[in-house]
């Protein structure tokens, strides 16, 4: 599994998860739980789901299929992952679980591949006006999604909370 650029830009969203930080643990650990929760997901298929390994596809709704290959795994806290289409440049993704106040919170960081093999200069403008709202967008959908199904227990409609130009 090759990672690509240098990573040193990223992309966080952390919202509170009106449940308890073991309920939202044992969902964000669950095989396919993405199936579950994802506005964009067309499928979540596990490759492997074991105590030592953990690996996914995820099929989004315009067909795109992404690879999750799981390198940490700290249960009850988060884990970090490599995404990204198979063979193919791969983004690097942390899931973090947080308690403030007795408050749960998950905040997703994401350290794209886009453009990282550009110099600064080039990519800032475009990374900030285009790629950083986007995956604002999109992160913001996600976990909308983890919080709407530990409320309702019911999972996530297509495009339950706004299209998005790159999944839908």
């Amino acid at each position: 599994m090759e990672l690509h650029g240098n990573y040193n830009q990223s992309i966080t969203v952390k919202k509170r998860i009106l449940s308890s930080k073991d309920d939202l643990w044992n969902l964000i650990s669950k095989p396919g739980y993405l199936n579950l929760v994802h506005p964009f997901c067309k499928n979540n298929n596990v490759i492997n789901w074991n105590s030592d390994n953990h690996k996914d596809e995820l099929t989004y709704h315009n067909n795109l299929k992404y690879i999750r290959s799981f390198v940490k795994w700290n249960k009850k806290k988060g884990y970090e992952l490599i995404i990204g289409e198979k063979n193919k440049k791969k983004s690097l993704v942390k899931w973090n679980i947080s308690l403030v106040k007795n408050k749960t919170y998950l905040s997703i960081t994401v350290y794209p591949y886009f453009m990282n093999q550009y110099p600064k200069i080039i990519s800032f403008l475009p990374y900030l006006i285009y790629i950083k709202p986007m995956l604002k967008s999109y992160l913001n959908s996600v976990l909308l999604g983890i919080n709407w199904y530990l409320q309702t227990k019911k999972p996530v409609s297509k495009n339950q909370f706004g299209k998005h130009k790159w999944f839908s």
